[in-house]
C-alpha cells in the first residue's frame, strides 16, 4: 500500500511529529511505500536546520534526514507556511532579502499542490497534529 503523511505539529510542541516518524519507519519496515511526507502549519519546523534539541532528547530533524537518505523520501515543507515561520531555503532567503537560509538538507519547499498530488498518488493519507 502506498502512504503519504501530513505533519502539522512542530517537533517540540507535541508527540505528533515523533509519532509520524515512528509510523513512517514502521510502514516501511512492513513493506509499504511512503510516497511523500508533507509538513504544514507548525509542522514546517520539522525542516528547520537550526533546531538544536538538548542531548537527552531525540533530534527529529536529524531523524527525518536519516530516513530521507536511507529511503530517498520526498520531504516537502509548505512554502507559504514556512515563510510565515521563518523557514527558508537559499533561494527564498535571497528573494525575501533575509540574511540566511535554514531549511535542513533533505527537505524541499513546495506549494500545496504537492499535498494534492500526494492525495491523488497515495492509497492513504495519514495526518499527525492539529
Amino acid at each position: 500500500m502506498k502512504f503519504s503523511l501530513a505533519v502539522y505539529s512542530a517537533p517540540h510542541s507535541s508527540q505528533s511529529a515523533a509519532s509520524a516518524l515512528r509510523f513512517a519507519r514502521a510502514l516501511l519496515e512492513q513493506g509499504h511505500q511512503l510516497y511523500r511526507v508533507f509538513f504544514y502549519c507548525d509542522g514546517v519546523h520539522n525542516g528547520s536546520g537550526l533546531a538544536a534539541p538538548p542531548q537527552d532528547e531525540v533530534d527529529l530533524v536529524g531523524e527525518w534526514q536519516s530516513l530521507q537518505r536511507e529511503q530517498q523520501l520526498d520531504l516537502v515543507v509548505c512554502i507559504a507556511a514556512a515563510q510565515r515561520r521563518g523557514v527558508l531555503n537559499e533561494r527564498e532567503a535571497q528573494r525575501l532579502e533575509k540574511p540566511a537560509a535554514n531549511l535542513a538538507e533533505g527537505f524541499e519547499l513546495a506549494g500545496l499542490g504537492q499535498l494534492a498530488d500526494a492525495l491523488v498518488n497515495s492509497d492513504r493519507l495519514v495526518t499527525f497534529g492539529d
